[in-house]
């Protein structure tokens, strides 16, 4: 399938060639518009990890340029990651792109220069990796992790926050519940509206342990439910 701007491309050779008269290329042109914007993203060098400087993976990715190989090891990232419109992207850059639009809030238009892709691909590369992630993943921190919630580890947890000065000896982690803020949905926009915060909102509930891991996560839910939710949680433990 030809891009938008191959296609439009196309028209003015045809106007040129006087197949086209200047009403219909003024019709055609202006239907064939790309609806994303038409970013220079070729003339950019593609990315390279080894081309960037340790304070730069760190600045925009969080990570330090010697840790992302073993980052991507830990998270069995595949050598490539292939999207449904067949675009592919290497494994280490797609876990990059993850991680540069995690690390701070930015648009995909603002990392066009660091990748060189359009805008689309970076998107569906990026939620590729993240479902891949989750897949993977998730059950590390949304079912009990018998690595990180032992009794061993537990009562090594509950000792170190009672030597910070806790009246508590059996206290492990701390609950934590954060607000994440959601475009306004077209259907049911008072069960996911935060009062307190003014937005629409979906608010997860998390497990904090002292050594800075989530030991369990627990969540979307919205505004009518998250009472009975956290509830119901608590009383798991």
């Amino acid at each position: 399938m030809n891009s938008f701007k191959e296609t439009r491309d196309f028209i003015l050779l045809c106007y040129d060639q006087g197949i086209l008269n200047d009403e219909e290329l003024l019709v055609l042109y202006e239907q064939y518009e790309s609806p994303s914007l038409d970013l220079p993203y070729s003339s950019y060098p593609l990315f390279d990890l080894d081309d960037m400087e340790d304070d730069e993976c760190l600045a925009e990715f969080r990570v330090k340029k010697r840790d992302i190989a073993a980052l991507a090891e830990a998270l069995q990232i595949p050598d490539w990651i292939s999207c449904n419109q067949r675009s592919k992207a290497e494994g280490t850059e797609a876990l990059c792109m993850l991680l540069k639009r995690f690390a701070y809030p930015c648009r995909y238009s603002d990392m066009v220069p660091r990748f060189a892709r359009p805008v689309p691909v970076m998107s569906m590369v990026t939620n590729e990796m993240l479902d891949y992630i989750y897949t993977v993943h998730s059950h590390r921190i949304i079912n009990w992790n018998p690595a990180v919630l032992n009794p061993q580890s537990l009562q090594t947890y509950a000792q170190v926050i009672s030597q910070r000065g806790s009246p508590l000896q059996n206290c492990f982690g701390f609950v934590d519940g954060t607000v994440r803020p959601i475009a306004r949905p077209d259907n049911n926009q008072r069960i996911v509206y935060n009062g307190h915060k003014r937005v629409h909102a979906l608010k997860f509930q998390s497990l904090a342990l002292p050594n800075g891991l989530i030991g369990h996560l627990y969540g979307p839910v919205g505004k009518y439910s998250s009472v009975l939710e956290v509830s119901l949680t608590s009383k798991r433990w």
